[in-house]
């Protein structure tokens, strides 16, 4: 097929794509599906070859992502229901001391969001930011910020979170790779759109603590809340284990560790999988049972741990059929050529195409996703290390955060327990997003060149 029919296609598709997300209200999941059948029909794609990628893509996906995302809910739903985050925030707090308590919650909001997701995060953690208002008498964005910075970089950046997990499974990155360079990255990153930003903008924007707080769910039995050493502790187990399987791989692969029952047993631990179900049962006993939890309690916060991480999970497994449709028509393949002769490295690509798209239709999800299923078949042609395919999908991650504006929940949920109306939100939330955004991006293109 003509290639100028076939660029012609795949640009219909994104806006079919968008179209049906933002003007019709179709959920994603749904809208990849159909946007993948109509590129297999454009570009003459027989039906029998259409279902097939689909279930392909569905199944090959999946049953990675399906697995890592699952157990990284449960986990970090006894995590929330211990106190564990709250813990944290406490601790770091009270060694940091009020001055320099933006730096403790940026901290907080870096640790909390690997195992929580960024909204729970925020809404467990919130009345701390109350707290600390009222008690200094600053304006709110001068916690609140920091916190959001911290929460905001780890949820994007940084596995096990459903975002990284999904591009990385997509792209065929280790996991390990991604956590290092995720932390790199993210550190600096967090601490310019954290205390740094937010220390100029609360000069700005002053606004008083709100009276309402969240509702949170019954505590644990046991009084007090977990100690910060046992929650560290429980929250690095499962990263460490990742880590230590892909430094292993790379001295086996080079000659240092020759010892192949050595070599296959961290394999083992070290998996996403084994990981972290050793993490999830060690919470589920430690911050669980232990905190006089139930089995019948624990199972029921299991479920409601279940019920986001299954939409996650199928709008992820959409976007993997999305990227086997493109692969098998001939689309992939025709545009890696194209892009291969261009002057337009890979990583500046996945970064720009994650940017369009979060800004047009919103979901940082979709628009990670949407980006790895174009910079999959792309990428194959390049002689690129597991390290380059890691700082890809942190350019995706970072062109995902650019821009949250009023087709974001994200956006509605900051400024509804901030108290802020929507001039406020865009000065102050939207702009730490593009920050992280840019400035995220920035590192990203750094480490590209030293690496």
């Amino acid at each position: 097929m003509n290639e100028i029919l076939l660029l012609v296609g795949i640009a219909f598709a994104i806006l079919l794509l968008l179209f049906l997300v933002l003007k019709l209200k179709i959920h994603a999941f749904i809208s990849l599906l159909i946007v993948s059948i109509v590129v297999g029909i454009v570009t003459g794609m027989d039906f029998t070859g259409i279902i097939k990628s689909m279930q392909d893509g569905m199944g090959n996906t999946l049953g990675f992502v399906a697995t890592v995302v699952g157990l990284g809910a449960i986990f970090g739903q006894m995590l929330e229901a211990s106190g564990g985050a709250e813990s944290i925030a406490k601790y770091l707090l009270k060694h940091f001391g009020e001055k320099r308590a933006s730096w403790a919650l940026v901290l907080t909001g870096f640790i909390v969001a690997i195992p929580v997701f960024l909204d729970v995060g925020f809404i467990i953690l919130i009345p701390i930011i109350y707290e600390l208002t009222k008690q200094a008498k600053r304006s709110i964005l001068y916690y609140a910020i920091p916190l959001l910075a911290g929460l905001a970089v780890t949820h994007a950046f940084i596995p096990p979170t459903p975002g990284p997990v999904a591009v990385a499974e997509i792209l065929d990155v280790q996991l390990g790779w991604i956590i290092i360079m995720g932390f790199i990255v993210g550190l600096p990153t967090a601490i310019i759109a954290g205390p740094i930003f937010g220390k100029y903008i609360s000069q700005k924007i002053h606004i008083a603590a709100p009276d309402y707080f969240a509702e949170k769910e019954p505590g644990p039995v046991q009084e007090g809340l977990p100690s910060f050493r046992t929650i560290i502790l429980i929250i690095a187990l499962p990263l460490l284990l990742i880590v230590c399987n892909s430094v292993a791989e790379v001295l086996y692969d080079n000659g240092f560790l020759q010892n192949e029952v050595v070599y296959q047993s961290i394999g083992l631990l070290g998996h996403p999988f084994t990981a972290l179900i050793i993490s999830t049962l060690l919470a589920m006993y430690v911050l669980g049972i232990r905190r006089g939890f139930n089995k019948e309690q624990i199972m029921k916060l299991s479920n409601k741990a279940l019920g986001p991480a299954g939409l996650i999970i199928l709008v992820t497994g959409a976007g993997g059929v999305f990227k086997q449709i493109l692969i098998d028509s001939g689309v992939g393949a025709m545009l890696a050529e194209r892009l291969a002769e261009s002057a337009m490295p890979p990583i500046v690509l996945a970064y720009l195409i994650a940017v369009v798209v979060r800004v047009i239709q919103g979901s940082a999800t979709v628009s990670m996703i949407t980006a790895a299923g174009i910079m999959a078949p792309l990428i194959t042609i390049f002689d690129l290390t597991q390290i380059d395919k890691a700082l890809i999908v942190l350019a995706i991650a970072a062109g995902s955060t650019i821009l949250s504006h009023v087709n974001d929940s994200g956006f509605w949920l900051v400024g509804k327990y901030l108290g802020m109306n929507e001039k406020e939100t865009l000065r102050s939330w939207t702009i730490m997003e593009t920050i992280i955004s840019v400035v995220g991006f920035t590192f990203v293109l750094l480490l590209s060149f030293v690496v």
